[in-house]
């Protein structure tokens, strides 16, 4: 089985209140993405950054003050594009989300008891490449060590370039194949 992560494509990230050309760009490539490997027959998740209303109170909200994601807002919610396809994302508190990986090894684990090949392939893209996608990239290797990771760098955006770049090395020193370089 191969599956195609899909990471925080919310409002607040590209034209909300985080929101960078970058993540405007990747738009089309995305959705071209999410179609393409729907066709494939990938099994397709989405997950959001999901936020309190006490966000500013919280320790990534002292060293981000920046409101963004508040779960029930405008902002919160997958970007237009993309809603159709993600009718229920694995909302996360943090930066990497748990509840992935352990949904991802359970799969893998459920198709083994069924002598079925497990998950062979996940793949990433979304925002941030340098945050959320480094931290999923990093958490779904821990959960299933045999598989291969890989992320889509043209599919993906930074809160810089240069922090886009920085994270496509990180991952790839962690044995997280990157392709498509942008």
């Amino acid at each position: 089985m191969d599956v195609l992560v899909v990471v925080d494509m919310q409002n607040d990230f590209v034209s909300g209140a985080l929101g960078t050309q970058e993540a405007f760009d990747i738009v089309p490539c995305v959705v071209g993405r999410v179609v393409d490997g729907l066709n494939r027959g990938e099994t397709i998740l989405f997950t959001r950054d999901t936020h309190e209303e006490d966000y500013l109170g919280t320790q990534e909200g002292r060293k981000l003050p920046v409101p963004h994601c508040i779960r029930g807002t405008e902002g919160w919610e997958i970007i237009p594009q993309l809603q159709e396809y993600a009718p229920h994302p694995i909302d996360k508190p943090t930066f990497g989300s748990r509840e992935l990986g352990a949904l991802l090894r359970a799969r893998d684990e459920d198709l083994r008891r069924q002598r079925q090949p497990g998950v062979g392939k996940v793949t990433l893209i979304g925002v941030c490449t340098d945050i959320c996608v480094l931290s999923n990239a990093l958490l779904v290797k821990a959960f299933l060590p045999e598989a291969e990771i890989v992320v889509e760098a043209g599919c993906c955006a930074g809160v810089t370039p240069q922090a886009h770049r920085t994270a496509l090395e990180a991952m790839r020193a962690c044995q997280i194949t990157v392709v498509g370089e942008t």
